[in-house]
């Protein structure tokens, strides 16, 4: 009985991973056990980071809108309780866009919240 080489699925398997590791530094994208573990490290830093950015920019979101709220005589909190009161569903996104961007429409938002709390 002829030995078992498995070659095509093999060598398929290691230039997949290989292909994956582009642009390593050193061994990284030339060896196939260094490169594999690399690969697999790197897929779990993405995993992990894609969670962390969408944590980042709520805080970034947060603190633009906080700065723009007290311009207006608001707390970020008290801000986003008046909009909830009034009504207003507008996400943190949009807001923080507004407080960068288009300040006379957040200054309104901000009365808004202002009347609903009182």
């Amino acid at each position: 009985m002829p030995r078992v080489k498995g070659g095509t699925v093999s060598r398929a398997r290691r230039k997949k991973v290989l292909k994956l590791a582009k642009g390593y530094r050193g061994s990284k994208h030339r060896l196939f056990k260094v490169a594999k573990d690399q690969v697999m490290k790197g897929r779990l830093y993405a995993f992990r980071d894609r969670k962390a950015n969408k944590r980042n920019f709520r805080r970034i979101w947060i603190a633009r809108i906080n700065a723009s709220a007290r311009m207006n005589g608001l707390s970020y909190s008290k801000m986003m309780h008046g909009l909830k009161l009034a009504n207003v569903e507008v996400n943190r996104k949009m807001l923080a866009d507004l407080a960068v961007n288009d300040a006379e429409a957040f200054n309104a938002l901000a009365d808004t919240a202002k009347k609903a709390l009182a």
